[in-house]
C-alpha cells in the first residue's frame, strides 16, 4: 500500500521554498556561481516546487514514489522492504553520484538538481518517512480550525499558511544556526535525516481525543516546523557546495 496520496505535497509550496532560500543563502560563491549559470539564473527557491508541478506529466509518473519511504516503527532502512519503483533515500544518493559524476547533459543535470533540491525539502517533513499503516498521515482525518483534513496536510501546508508569512519572510525569522551547528547537521548522513523524521512521530501524532487541531497543536510542534525547514536547506547547501563547490 502506497505511503501517500498522489496529490500529496511536503511542506507545499512555501515550505519548499523556505527550503531553497536557505540553501542559497548558505552556497559557497563557486557553487551559487555554476548552479545559477545551470539554472538559467532561477534562484534554488523557484525551482523547489518543479518536482511537484509535474506531477500532471504523464511523462514523469515514474518519479511519484521517490518522494516517500517507508520504515516501520523499530526498523533502519537497512532492514526494510525496498520499493522497487525507488524511494527518497536511495533517490538522493543517486542524484548526489550523478551529479558529481559530471557526465549528464545540460537537461539532465537540470533535472537532477531540481530533484534533489525537493527530495531533501521531502525528507525533512517527518510524513515523509511513514510507518506504512496510514499513508503517511493521509488517512488520519483531523478537524484543522473547524475545517475537514488530514494529518499529513496539516504538516505540508497548514501549519505554515496559518502564519501568513511568505516564503521570505518566513526563512528570515528562522534562527540562525552557528558554524558548529551547521558543521554537525550537514556532516551526518541522508539515512540519519530519515531517523530524525522517524522520531519525531511521537509528537505528530499526539492528538487529542476528537482530533480537533488548531492552536495548541501548532504552538506545540511550531518549532519541529522551523528546525525541519532549517535543516532541510542547510543540508542541502552542503550537497550543493560538495557538489559544486
Amino acid at each position: 500500500m502506497p505511503l501517500l496520496q498522489p496529490d500529496a505535497l511536503a511542506w507545499g509550496q512555501n515550505g519548499h521554498r523556505v527550503v531553497g532560500h536557505v540553501a542559497q543563502e548558505n552556497l559557497s560563491r563557486k557553487a551559487e556561481k555554476k548552479i545559477m549559470a545551470l539554472l538559467g539564473n532561477n534562484s534554488l527557491s523557484e525551482v523547489s516546487v518543479w518536482m511537484d508541478d509535474i506531477k500532471s506529466d504523464a511523462r514523469y509518473d515514474h518519479t511519484h514514489d521517490w518522494h516517500w519511504v517507508t520504515i516501520p516503527d523499530g526498523q533502519t532502512y537497512a532492514q526494510t522492504e525496498k520499493n522497487e519503483k525507488g524511494d527518497i533515500l536511495m533517490k538522493i544518493q543517486e542524484l548526489v553520484v550523478s551529479l558529481k559524476g559530471g557526465s549528464l547533459n545540460r537537461q539532465e543535470e537540470q533535472e537532477a538538481l531540481k530533484y534533489l533540491v525537493h527530495l531533501v525539502g521531502d525528507l525533512h517533513q517527518p510524513l515523509h518517512v511513514g510507518g506504512g499503516d496510514d499513508k503517511g498521515g493521509n488517512d488520519v482525518r483531523v478537524d484543522w480550525f473547524g475545517r475537514n483534513s488530514n494529518l499529513h496536510r496539516v504538516w505540508d501546508s497548514e501549519m505554515i499558511e496559518s502564519k501568513q508569512l511568505s516564503f521570505t519572510e518566513l526563512s528570515h525569522y528562522l534562527n540562525k544556526p552557528s558554524k558548529a551547528q551547521i558543521k554537525a547537521w550537514q556532516s551526518s548522513s541522508v539515512e540519519a535525516w530519515a531517523m530524525e523524521s522517524m522520531g519525531l512521530r511521537s509528537i505528530v501524532y499526539d492528538l487529542p481525543e476528537n482530533k480537533k487541531l488548531g492552536y495548541s497543536y501548532m504552538y506545540k510542534n511550531w518549532d519541529t516546523v522551523e528546525t525541519r525547514l532549517l535543516q532541510a536547506g542547510i543540508r542541502l547547501a552542503g550537497l550543493l557546495n560538495e557538489i559544486y563547490g
